[in-house]
């Protein structure tokens, strides 16, 4: 910008010094500016969306051989295009217009009677994926005989006489809590986060005193902890009110309790009270179906399948062996079958040797 020099000693003439109430002229002038420019932008918002509702309602004249409706855009309407002549034609004909989308074909249930049942396919079988895919994607490899059965069992037996769970509890009722809060989470997870809280509240009484805000703080670290903590308050207050505060060896009431399914039940029912039960997790699944020792698509009839095959002497730690044996060998993704102790027995078409 050029830079003015004033002499002190020179005054300048007047004509040529601005004054200051100049500068808020020149504001005022742009506020005015900008308030009439506003009101014209509103005028003719007004016009256009007046126009556009005329439009709107027009009727389609029989003469006509395209009309177009415009709709405002920033309603998020579409330009319609309709045949004019066609659909007032078949308007006063009394029949209805030619859909858009042409409807769908009805299914020929004869022909699929005729055809015979359709194999299930890999998707179908879920955790059976890699079995279904041995000899084609919908033949399935025989189940291990009853011999074999019991021979997998047996170096599983031989290999960890005593199984036991790997999360951590002091009773029953830590047990059961430690079994919901298991939920999409690991052992290990778990664990870390229920040292403490099992310290101070190991029965429903403590835990529910501490409250569902304090239980909350003490599992943050495990996913799903908001629900978990109100599940966990639920049970408790249950129990008090029906039990005594006491966890009872009954799968059907257990099942009744806020956070608690069938496989938790089981859980509880197998390490707490010792009953030959069959809690089926994604390993146990997985390592039932990949062997296959039985094959079914929901954890639901692979826990009846399993309990009719079971050996008697091995039913009660059944269900930790598999996990154990799914967790760190017949793992989902890469199955360490170099060092799998039963690899001559799987019939699995994944099996690498």
């Amino acid at each position: 910008p050029r830079t003015l020099v004033v002499d002190p000693k020179c005054k300048p003439k007047q004509e040529n010094v601005e004054t200051k109430e100049a500068d808020y002229w020149h504001r005022a002038h742009q506020i005015k500016w900008d308030a009439d420019r506003c009101c014209q932008a509103d005028q003719s918002n007004k016009e256009d969306e007046q126009a556009c509702w005329t439009k709107r309602t027009m009727r389609l004249q029989p003469g006509a051989e395209h009309q177009a409706i415009w709709l405002r855009r920033d309603l998020r309407f579409r330009a319609v295009i309709r045949h004019g002549v066609q659909y007032i034609s078949l308007m006063s004909a009394g029949k209805p217009p030619r859909p858009l989308i042409p409807a769908r074909k009805p299914r020929d249930k004869s022909a699929e009677a005729e055809a015979g049942p359709i194999t299930p396919s890999a998707k179908d079988m879920r955790g059976a994926a890699e079995i279904a895919k041995a000899n084609g994607s919908k033949s399935l490899p025989n189940l291990l005989s009853d011999a074999d059965l019991a021979e997998f069992f047996r170096r599983l037996h031989a290999i960890e006489p005593e199984p036991k769970g790997e999360l951590e509890h002091v009773n029953a009722f830590t047990l059961l809590v430690a079994v919901v809060l298991s939920a999409q989470a690991t052992d290990a997870g778990v664990n870390k986060a229920t040292r403490a809280l099992f310290a101070i509240a190991d029965t429903p009484q403590k835990m529910l005193a501490l409250g569902e805000d304090t239980v909350r703080d003490y599992i943050k670290t495990i996913g799903l902890f908001r629900m978990k903590a109100k599940n966990v308050i639920a049970l408790c207050q249950k129990l008090i009110a029906e039990r005594n505060g006491e966890v009872p060896a009954d799968r059907d009431y257990l099942t009744t309790l806020p956070g608690v399914g069938r496989k938790t039940a089981n859980v509880v029912l197998n390490m707490a009270f010792g009953q030959p039960t069959m809690a089926v997790d994604t390993h146990v699944f997985r390592v039932a179906n990949r062997l296959p020792l039985v094959i079914g698509r929901t954890p639901e009839e692979i826990e009846e399948k399993l309990l009719a095959r079971l050996p008697a002497e091995y039913a009660l730690h059944a269900h930790h062996w598999l996990i154990l044996h799914g967790r760190y060998t017949c793992k989902a993704r890469a199955p360490e079958c170099h060092r799998c102790a039963v690899a001559d027995l799987c019939r699995s078409p994944e099996k690498q040797i």
